[in-house]
């Protein structure tokens, strides 16, 4: 589109500029006279900075959203740290999915259906809102006597406080927490309650509302 334009541009102009120098050959061409004001010339901003140097790009983040500490952030953040986002796989303990849930939580959210979960994008969002509201709802008292407090040298807060539940249930939490850290537990892979409490502290997770019998519908 811009080359056409540029074209179009360029050869009555260069006709121009000849017929002057041939009928004024004396005249001392003044460029200033020129200007592209006014001209329709159509840039596609987004291939433009697609032409600019990787590093450029990657300096001044054009091309990544910046999610920071928003619900979408703290998403996408537990999410890579489970499987990369990555909502087809399965590790090796039978997890599935971008946020790798076991079958049992699933059942508890209303799914008996673990490979159409796998395959649905959509029902693995919406599992993973309402295991956080059926969390928050067991976890709400704790939510509001801990948080804020400091535990082992960690700030308390509800995103960590509900990461850690996604990754150890909402009992081991209430353990760590009323044992002030004493009682640490850990998966598999050796992640641990108190690792997610201070990597996923300071979302904001206003937006889920507690619900003691959240199921997901699509």
């Amino acid at each position: 589109m811009i080359k056409s334009n540029i074209k179009n541009f360029l050869l009555p102009f260069s006709i121009c500029l000849l017929l002057a120098i041939s009928l004024y050959p004396d005249t001392t061409l003044n460029l200033e006279a020129y200007s592209t004001e006014g001209l329709e010339l159509n840039y596609n901003i987004s291939e433009d900075l697609a032409m600019l140097p990787k590093e450029t790009s990657v300096k001044y983040n054009m091309f990544t959203p910046h999610l920071g500490k928003s619900f979408d952030g703290f998403k996408e953040a537990l999410a890579f740290k489970e499987s990369r986002g990555n909502y087809f796989t399965v590790n090796t303990l039978g997890y599935l999915g971008k946020y790798q849930f076991g079958e049992e939580t699933l059942k508890l959210l209303g799914i008996y259906t673990p490979n159409q979960f796998l395959y649905n994008p959509e029902l693995q969002e919406k599992a993973f809102v309402a295991n956080a509201e059926r969390n928050k709802w067991v976890l709400r008292k704790d939510i509001k006597r801990f948080e804020g407090k400091f535990i082992g040298g960690i700030e308390i807060t509800e995103s960590g406080i509900l990461a850690a539940a996604h990754l150890a249930g909402p009992g081991s939490v209430k353990k760590y927490l009323r044992s002030y850290g004493g009682t640490n537990s850990s998966d598999a892979y050796g992640a641990t309650v108190k690792t997610y409490m201070k990597r996923f502290s300071g979302y904001d997770t206003s937006m889920i509302t507690p619900d003691k019998k959240a199921r997901v519908t699509l």
